[in-house]
This record gives structure tokens, C-alpha cells and sequence, in this order.
């Protein structure tokens, strides 16, 4: 197709240019040849196809270029949008990142709060768990302490009934015949008694002295008397009670004691 439409061309700027050199009254060589059918009317209606169909094509490209191009701008508008719905999902993962991070620091924090709360109560437990079992181990030693006590305080008790009995009948004779008074003492003290004699002073027969006898304890004792005696015969005098517990001859000596002391 390229040939023949070069060809005429050619051929036809040869022609033309063999017009005009020569002049038109001038005969050619060309008039006298017989005439011959190029076929360019063909060759016309074929290009114009050609032209049709080319412009139909590029209508056709410049469409799908422009559907193309639309296309691609959507496609540029709808990655725009999800970037953007990405940087915002990824700002909200971030934030919620932090607020996670944040609040796993706290937990920690406060796990770590809880088990030094635990170790203290745990330390307090086993201390509070070693003084109860010291206390336990107290209770059992003052129960010992207080049963031997009572132990105690009761054979000193059933000795002091006996001794007693045994002195009842004496303790009578100092009462009704020699002017002994027993009076209770102490002031709520219990076990301790006040005996008062009378008729010892030759010069006021009417003058009483007394003392008193603390019963009570382990050991005879002597809080006070009236009038005060001399300390060594007194703790002489009671502690030969205490090793006899014989009330008796106590009561005797301590006649003995107040007379010699009303005479000095």
C-alpha cells in the first residue's frame, strides 16, 4: 500500500514538472501515450477507511485512555482513603498501644505492690505464728508455776489447819486466861490477823499491845506492832515460828517481848 501511494506521487510531481518546463502548447510525450487507469479513486476510498477506522481507533485508545485515567484516579482516591483510614486505624492502635502498655506497667506495679504486701503478711504471719507458740509456751510454763503454787499453798494450807487444831486449845488458854484478843486485820489483807494482849504493863493494867500476824504467804510475817519492838528479837522470835510453826510458843515470846519493852 505504501508503493502505490508513492508511486502516483512520484509520478504525478514528474508530470507536473514536465507541464510546466515544457508549457502547456508544448506537446508531451505523455499525451501521446495511451492513458492508463491508476486505480486512485480505490486507493482514496481505501485510505479514507483507513482514516475511518484509524480515527475510530484512536477515539477508541483516547477512550479507554480517559476510562484508564478515571479509573486510575479512583483507584489513587480510593488508596488515598484507605491510607488515610490506615494512618487512622494506626494512630488508634498506637494510642491503644500506649494506654496497653501503660496499663500492663500499672498491673505490674501493682503486682509487685501485692506480693511485697503478701512477703510482709507472710513475715507478720510467721513472727505472730512464733509469738503465739512463745506465748503458748509462757501460758504452759505460769500454769506449771501456779499449779506447784496452789500445790504448794495447799499443803501449807492443810499444815496450817493442822497446826491449828493442834493449837486451838492453847491459843483458848491465852485467850481467857492470860488476856489475848484475836481481831481480824489488814483491811481486806486476807489471812492476816491482829492479836492484842492485855495485862502486861504492871503499872496500867488497862494498857493493850498488839501485832500482827500475816498468815498467807510461804512465811510467817510481821507487818507491824504496838509498840514497836526491837528488830532482832522480833525476826528471831519469827523465824523460830517459821521453822516450828508452833503458834504457842510464839504467842510466848511475844509476851515476853512486849513486857520487856514496856519495862525499858
Amino acid at each position: 500500500m505504501a508503493t502505490l501511494t508513492m508511486t502516483p506521487s512520484r509520478f504525478g510531481n514528474s508530470f507536473s514538472g514536465s507541464q510546466s518546463q515544457y508549457g502547456a502548447s508544448a506537446p508531451s510525450m505523455a499525451d501521446t501515450l495511451p492513458s492508463i487507469d491508476f486505480g486512485f479513486n480505490e486507493l482514496r476510498e481505501r485510505m479514507a477507511q483507513f482514516t475511518m477506522r484509524f480515527d475510530e481507533f484512536i477515539e477508541r485508545g483516547r477512550k479507554r485512555v480517559l476510562e484508564e485515567r478515571n479509573a486510575f484516579r479512583m483507584n489513587v482516591a480510593e488508596t488515598e482513603d484507605v491510607q488515610r483510614t490506615r494512618k487512622t486505624a494506626i494512630v488508634e492502635l498506637e494510642s491503644k498501644s500506649s494506654t496497653h502498655a501503660q496499663t500492663l506497667a500499672k498491673e505490674a506495679a501493682e503486682t509487685d505492690e501485692m506480693h511485697e504486701a503478701i512477703r510482709t503478711l507472710s513475715a507478720q504471719k510467721e513472727e505472730h505464728i512464733e509469738r503465739r507458740d512463745r506465748i503458748k509456751d509462757d501460758i504452759n510454763s505460769v500454769q506449771a508455776i501456779i499449779k506447784q503454787k496452789r500445790e504448794a499453798q495447799a499443803v501449807h494450807q492443810r499444815a496450817l489447819e493442822s497446826q491449828a487444831r493442834h493449837n486451838i486449845p492453847e491459843l483458848r488458854f491465852w485467850e481467857h486466861c492470860l488476856g489475848l484478843r484475836i481481831e481480824a486485820s489488814g483491811f481486806g489483807v486476807e489471812d492476816q490477823l491482829r492479836f492484842v494482849f492485855g495485862c502486861v504493863d504492871e503499872r496500867d493494867q488497862s494498857k493493850e499491845v498488839w501485832f500482827e500476824l500475816l498468815m498467807g504467804a510461804k512465811e510467817y510475817e510481821v507487818p507491824s506492832t504496838k509498840p514497836k519492838l526491837e528488830k532482832e528479837r522480833l525476826e528471831e522470835t519469827l523465824d523460830r515460828l517459821n521453822e516450828t510453826k508452833e503458834v504457842g510458843p510464839f504467842l510466848k515470846a511475844m509476851r515476853s517481848i512486849f513486857v520487856e519493852a514496856l519495862k525499858s
